[in-house]
């Protein structure tokens, strides 16, 4: 087994850089640093931060949330074994103080801190790790990202009362990634017995410093801060309870009143940030914050077994009649890039393929001519009596999505494809890609690992978008199983390629997480999958 903290610094360090990689994330805000920009002064406890968002998942269960927006609020009553540094991607102790791994990467041994217990009274052990890693995958599509990391999982077993071993099928060098974020955040027993809709309606009882007050579906959560918290996560700058008191999440669909109520002093902090509101806001007293974050960037992620979609020049075609960087220049905030991947830069192992994904308006005509589709006389093209009429389907939980997808409306239509855009509540997003009623969706997904590719991409999965059985598949396995850090660039570089060669899905931008922060507020920080963390936060 290799221990960690380990004395054997070779064997550890190449064990870390395959499980972290190289360059992982930037973070910068108005002042620089990856917190609030004006951490000045001493810092002091109590008071509430008040934060709007943009939309509600209608869930309040963290194993089976994707949101950010709802994330936002539910990282904060969950702790998970491990943390991850924004800064380096490396994996740092928190719930476990210590863990070991099999040379082949198979094996997991956790050894978790003793006197943690939950909001409800209840204390961790690693019975509790294991009814958590036992139920998970029993969520399927309603805990995506949860189920996609323990794939493949044989067993979990107790060792010790409080030392949990999880054993993998194959080498899992994800996992030990996967273990610090909020998907596979620790929840009381009692709670891991609930239904997963008693989960989402009643909410979780959590480690974290904050617990669940009240929600209130569509308007706001409210959380209250654990003035016994003393466990908090090794990154951490303050031990023991958090500072703050209360946090109330109000959600405010409109962008532009949530920017008029960060100016006005209604609330303290707000999320998405839109272009057309920076400018007001740095004049304001009102820090902007901002991060790249890592994962999958904007796309339409088609579905492949729509008659019109299994033509690859037809995906092709969408894909080069898209012009990225229009888009980014016209609704995105400062510092966004256009998709150079399925993946975003900041992940690790990235590939460019910008080239690749290179706007060719000319070049997607000629594969629709090439397939049989004629221009009409309207512009749109038809074949066999047939109109190329696509669907998009898309979700009000950030305010540039509207317009990002009127210009690939545009767009698309000046190559002779008629886009409908479907707009839908934030709630229907799992539902949507379970049903497979769609054409295409338009979203991303945040996670500072490649292994994202394997939960959304690999027919062996849940396979949202129903992708044909390809050898694609073989090498989204290799990757998670290899722990030859070079081969699994090599494995990850080459899945990005066919998945954007053979348009399964068509990337258009990159996510920058960019929050508005009054200046009164200090130490708000962004974790490596760029969203807050709010412990270490004070007002004053």
């Amino acid at each position: 087994m290799i221990p960690h903290p380990d004395s054997r610094p070779a064997r550890r360090a190449a064990l870390t850089a395959l499980l972290t990689t190289s360059v992982l994330l930037t973070a910068c805000s108005s002042g620089g640093g990856s917190g609030s920009s004006n951490d000045s002064g001493r810092a002091r406890s109590g008071g509430t931060l008040t934060f709007a968002v943009g939309s509600d998942a209608g869930c309040v269960d963290p194993q089976q949330v994707a949101s950010n927006d709802t994330v936002y609020s539910l990282r904060q009553i969950v702790d998970s074994l491990t943390d991850q540094d924004p800064g380096t991607g490396r994996i740092v102790p928190w719930l476990a103080k210590s863990w070991d791994i099999s040379p082949d990467t198979t094996t997991f041994t956790f050894h978790l801190r003793s006197g943690v217990t939950f909001s409800d009274g209840t204390p961790l052990t690693a019975q509790v790790v294991k009814d958590n890693f036992d139920a998970v995958p029993k969520l399927g599509a309603l805990g995506g990202l949860a189920q996609g990391y323990l794939s493949g999982v044989e067993s979990t077993s107790v060792v010790g009362p409080l030392t949990v071993r999880v054993k993998f099928k194959q080498p899992n060098a994800q996992f030990l990634q996967a273990t610090s974020t909020f998907s596979l955040g620790i929840e009381s027993s009692a709670s891991v017995k609930r239904s997963p809709q008693q989960k989402c309606s009643r909410g979780i009882a959590g480690s974290g410093p904050f617990t669940l007050k009240q929600y209130v579906q569509n308007q706001s959560i409210t959380l209250a801060k654990r003035a016994d918290y003393d466990w908090g996560s090794s990154l951490w700058t303050k031990k023991g309870a958090a500072y703050l008191d209360k946090l109330v999440f109000k959600v405010v669909p409109e962008a532009g009143v949530r920017t008029g109520s960060l100016q006005s002093g209604q609330v303290d902090a707000i999320s998405s940030v839109g272009k057309a509101d920076e400018a007001a806001l740095k004049g304001a007293h009102v820090d902007l914050l901002r991060r790249a974050n890592p994962g999958n960037v904007f796309h339409l992620g088609l579905n492949n077994s729509r008659p019109l979609l299994k033509d690859v020049k037809v995906r092709q075609a969408i894909l080069f009649a898209i012009d990225r960087q229009q888009i980014v220049d016209a609704v995105f905030p400062t510092g966004t890039q256009p998709a150079t991947s399925i993946l975003a830069h900041t992940t690790p192992d990235y590939a460019d393929l910008g080239p690749e994904l290179a706007h060719d308006a000319a070049r997607a005509k000629s594969l629709l001519d090439s397939a049989g589709w004629k221009t009409g006389s309207d512009g749109i093209r038809t074949k066999n009596g047939g109109r190329l009429r696509l669907s998009v389907t898309w979700f009000a939980n950030a305010a540039t999505n509207q317009p990002a997808l009127e210009l690939i409306q545009q767009q698309l239509k000046a190559v002779g494809i008629d886009v409908v855009l479907e707009e839908r509540q934030i709630t229907q997003f799992a539902p949507t890609l379970q049903s497979g009623d769609f054409d295409a969706v338009w979203g991303n997904l945040t996670r500072a690992d490649p292994d994202i590719l394997r939960s959304q991409y690999s027919t062996r999965l849940a396979n949202f978008y129903h992708l044909p059985a390809s050898p694609l598949d073989s090498l989204l396995t290799q990757q998670a199983a290899t722990t030859d850090a070079a081969k699994r660039k090599q494995l990850v570089g080459q899945a990005q390629r066919l998945i954007v060669q053979n348009a399964y899905v068509v990337p258009v931008v990159e996510l920058q997480t960019q929050l508005g922060v009054a200046k009164k507020v200090h130490g708000l920080g962004l974790e490596a999958s760029s969203r807050i963390q709010l412990h270490d936060t004070w007002i004053g």
